[in-house]
């Protein structure tokens, strides 16, 4: 029998994403020492502690909530495939100075990290009720917003689209 995921457990790990996105940031703003780098890592990192405090709020109204599904699994299968934590390993506080060694790689896996967090709105939106929807849409616009931020940034420092 499939352990299928409920939507309940689809957005503690939106929330696991959000906490491991803000705990990077910190880190970010903590490691280097230019000015505007620490204020938009500092930034990110309260965006990214304001989605958990809302995720938390989706959470407890999705209570009891089943999801929808084509099949038995389908959801499960799906969305473990969108929460594979191996790039969010690799900028752990053990492992990231073995990662991240400039501001430019701060910057790319920042822009990865938002990339992913709207790419996990869109297939989680598929599967809430349309009163949560809305809350996961404006999720995702301010996912987008981190994302043109960061890229700024990057084009500020000299770093191209592939750097």
């Amino acid at each position: 029998m499939a352990n299928v995921l409920s939507i309940e457990d689809v957005v503690d790990l939106g929330i696991e994403k959000e906490k491991a996105r803000r705990d990077f940031y910190a880190h970010v703003a903590d490691t280097f020492q230019d000015p505007e780098m620490k204020t938009l890592f500092s930034q990110l990192r309260d965006w990214e502690n304001a989605h958990v405090n809302r995720f938390t709020k989706i959470r407890e109204s999705l209570r009891g909530r089943a999801s929808k599904e084509s099949y038995p699994g389908e959801m499960e299968a799906y969305m473990q495939s969108l929460v594979d934590d191996r790039f969010y390993s690799e900028v752990s506080p053990a492992t990231f100075g073995e990662h991240v060694e400039s501001p430019l790689d701060a910057i790319r896996y920042g822009i990865a990290f938002e990339k992913d967090a709207i790419l996990f709105f869109m297939e989680m939106a598929r599967y809430v009720q349309a009163d949560t929807k809305d809350t996961i849409m404006e999720l995702m616009e301010e996912e987008r917003s981190h994302v043109i931020h960061l890229i700024k940034l990057r084009k500020k420092m000299g770093g191209g689209p592939t750097e």
